[in-house]
C-alpha cells in the first residue's frame, strides 16, 4: 500500500528498464495511475493463464511483488518458476529496525538462504556497517492504508472478482486505527509500573513471549497454529506445568495488532485456570530491547523478534517455521524442556549468520521512509549479488 512500487518503477525506467503493472483493485489503480498498467478483473482461478499470456505478450523478464503468500503472488511465483524468469520479493526487514528485505524466489521460510550451520560456520568474519536511520513515518503508512482501502471500496465494481488476503474494508481499518490510538495511550501508563517492577524485582527471572499480528502470513502460512490464541494457550499451559515457581512469563503484544486484538481477558482466564496468577504479565508499548536484554529466554512462533533475541544472546524457542531456526542458534528440543534448559547461543555462528543475511538480503531503508534513492542503490547491489549480474546492465531492454 502506498507509493513505494510506483517509485521503484520510476527508478527502473530511469535505468532503461521498462515496467508493466498489474492492478487488482482500486487501491492499486490509485497509487499507480501514471504507470503502464493493466487491470486484472477476472477470477483468481483464471489468473495463471492470464499471467502466462501477459508475460509472453509484453516480453516480461521478471516479476516483482511484496510478500510471496498473497493469493495472486502464489500464482505468480508458480508461473515465474514454470517460465524460468526471476521472481523478486520485497518484505519487511528480517533485521529490525532500518532494513527491508529483498530476495529472489521467496522470503521467510521460502528463502533461498542456506539452511546449513556448517555453511555459516565456514564463512569469514566480516564487519557490517551500522545502518543509517530509515525514519519510517507512521502517518505516511496510516495515510497510505486509509486511502488504499478507500479507493478499493469506491472502485469495487471495477474489480468484481478481487480477493484480498485480509479484510478489505475502509470502515474496519478506520475502527482499528482508532482503537490503536486509544489503546496506545491507555497502555502507556498501565504498562510502565508493571515493566519497572519486572526489571527491578525479576531481572533474569522471566521469559518474554513475542506475539505477532493475528493474520500475519508468518502465522497463517508458516506455522501449525490456526490462531495466535492457540499459541498463547499452549505457552501458558507449558509454562505452568514445567517452569520453576519463581519464574515469570511476559507476553509482548505486537504494535501493529494493537487495534485488532487484545488478549488481556484470555491471559487472565488462562492464568487462573493453570494456577499462575501473578506470574503472567501482558505488556504493549514498552522498549523491546530492554525487555529482551533482562529476560531469561524468549519464545516466539517465528517473529523477527527472534533475531533480536539472538542479538541479545538469549535462549530462543521457535514454535513455527523460521529461517533462523538452526542448531546452535535456537533451542532444538520441545517447549516443555525449554523452561529448564541451559542453552547458549553460538556467538560466532550468530555473527556470521547475521552478517550473511544482511549483506545478501537486507536493504537499508523503510517502505514509508525518507531516503528512497539510497534504498534503491542498495537494491541494485542485492540484486547483483543474488543474480550475479548487475540489474541495470541486464540484457533485457524489455520489462519488469
Amino acid at each position: 500500500m502506498g507509493s513505494f512500487f510506483s517509485r521503484v518503477a520510476t527508478w527502473l525506467n530511469q535505468h532503461d528498464i521498462d515496467v508493466r503493472k498489474i492492478n487488482f483493485n482500486g487501491g492499486d489503480w490509485l497509487y499507480h495511475r501514471h504507470l503502464n498498467a493493466t487491470d486484472y478483473r477476472g477470477a483468481l482461478g483464471d489468473f495463471s493463464p492470464f499471467l502466462e499470456n501477459f508475460i509472453s505478450t509484453e516480453r516480461i523478464d521478471g516479476i516483482v511483488c511484496f510478500g510471496d503468500c498473497r493469493h495472486y503472488h502464489v500464482v505468480a511465483k508458480q508461473v515465474a518458476a514454470m517460465l524460468g524468469i526471476p521472481f523478486f520479493v520485497f518484505e519487511e526487514g528480517y533485521v529490525r529496525p532500518d532494513y527491508i528485505t529483498l530476495e529472489c524466489s521467496g522470503v521467510n521460510v521460502h528463502s533461498m538462504l542456506p539452511k546449513s550451520t556448517d555453511f555459516y560456520r565456514s564463512l569469514p568474519e566480516i564487519d557490517v556497517a551500522k545502518p543509517k536511520p530509515a525514519h519510517p513515518s507512521f502517518f505516511r503508512a496510516a495515510w497510505a492504508a486509509m486511502t488504499y482501502y478507500a479507493a478499493g471500496r469506491l472502485l469495487g465494481a471495477r474489480y468484481p472478482s478481487y480477493r484480498h488476503h485480509k479484510k478489505f474494508s475502509i470502515r474496519y481499518e478506520a475502527r482499528a486505527w482508532g482503537r490503536s490510538w486509544v489503546r496506545k495511550h491507555v497502555n502507556r501508563w498501565r504498562d510502565k509500573p508493571v515493566f519497572d517492577t519486572l526489571l527491578r524485582e525479576f531481572d533474569g527471572k522471566y521469559y518474554a513471549v513475542a506475539l505477532q499480528v493475528y493474520n500475519d502470513s508468518q502465522v497463517t502460512n508458516h506455522s501449525s497454529y490456526d490462531d495466535v490464541r492457540d499459541f498463547i494457550r499452549e505457552v501458558v499451559a507449558s509454562f505452568a506445568a514445567n517452569a520453576d515457581p519463581d519464574q515469570h512469563l511476559v507476553f509482548k503484544h505486537h504494535p501493529m495488532d494493537r487495534g485488532q486484538r487484545d488478549y488481556r481477558r484470555l491471559l487472565t482466564s488462562l492464568s487462573e485456570k493453570h494456577g499462575v496468577t501473578g506470574r503472567v504479565h501482558y505488556l504493549h508499548d514498552i522498549h523491546l530491547p530492554t525487555l529482551l536484554r533482562h529476560s531469561r529466554g524468549v519464545v516466539t512462533i517465528n517473529s523477527t523478534v527472534g533475531l533480536s533475541a539472538l542479538y541479545h544472546n538469549k535462549p530462543l524457542m521457535v514454535m513455527g517455521r523460521a529461517l533462523y531456526n538452526l542448531p546452535g542458534l535456537t533451542f532444538q528440543g520441545e517447549l516443555e524442556q525449554f523452561w529448564s534448559a541451559q542453552m547458549r547461543v553460538d556467538k560466532v555462528l550468530w555473527r556470521r549468520f547475521r552478517a550473511y543475511v544482511i549483506t545478501q538480503t537486507q536493504l537499508n531503508g523503510a517502505f514509508h521512509g525518507r531516503d528512497f534513492h539510497s534504498l534503491m542503490h542498495g537494491t541494485q547491489k542485492v540484486v547483483q549479488t543474488q543474480l550475479s549480474t548487475p540489474l541495470i546492465t541486464l540484457p533485457l531492454g524489455r520489462g519488469y
